[in-house]
């Protein structure tokens, strides 16, 4: 009788283990941006809620926060707690503040990459209206803006294609050239 109970006890701890667990994977995923990709709409802005860093950010849509992972380019790491901070992150964090500190964006899917990436976060390319933001009276492509200017790599995950490839690796190429922002400041860029 007695093994009895601690067979079922073993059974009870077991269950409430696992649905522990469960229960905190599905709630990370759902924080990082998970479930909340039907909420971006085309032509629809959304305000920015933070800035996680250059290629990363939070935005309001459908009452929720929704992080945003940029496509086709990566910034040097400042948030990442397995690596320290890297040369030029703390510039394109500061530059991805300003830009975002006008107001709401745009997000642009891309149907070559579905809607989210591997940690749950949304996919996207992120466009500044013109009336948003003073500095570019024409509207702001921040994808490919920051790529041109230093301020992030162009990035391709396992060799996917995407939208605004060619484009971004033209900016990439070009900014190499110009040594500007972390092709100038940063030593072992390659």
């Amino acid at each position: 009788m007695r093994m009895k109970i601690i067979f079922i006890w073993i059974g009870v701890l077991f269950t409430v283990l696992v649905s522990c667990i469960a229960i905190y994977v599905w709630g990370w995923r759902t924080s990082a941006g998970g479930k909340y990709a039907e909420f971006i709409l085309p032509d629809t802005q959304f305000p920015v809620e933070r800035v996680v860093d250059g290629d990363t950010l939070v935005v309001l849509a459908g009452g929720h926060d929704v992080t945003i992972r940029l496509i086709g380019m990566d910034t040097p790491e400042v948030v990442d707690p397995r690596k320290p901070v890297q040369c030029f992150g703390p510039e394109a964090s500061a530059k991805a503040k300003e830009i975002f500190g006008y107001g709401p964006v745009t997000i642009e899917k891309d149907p070559q990459k579905g809607d989210y990436e591997k940690y749950g976060r949304v996919l996207g390319y992120v466009h500044v209206p013109a009336a948003e933001n003073p500095d570019f009276p024409d509207g702001l492509f921040y994808n490919q803006y920051m790529i041109e200017q230093g301020f992030a790599r162009e990035y391709t995950y396992f060799n996917e294609p995407y939208k605004y490839q060619a484009e971004f690796k033209v900016a990439q190429k070009s900014a190499k050239k110009a040594k500007v922002g972390l092709w100038g400041a940063c030593q072992q860029v390659t």
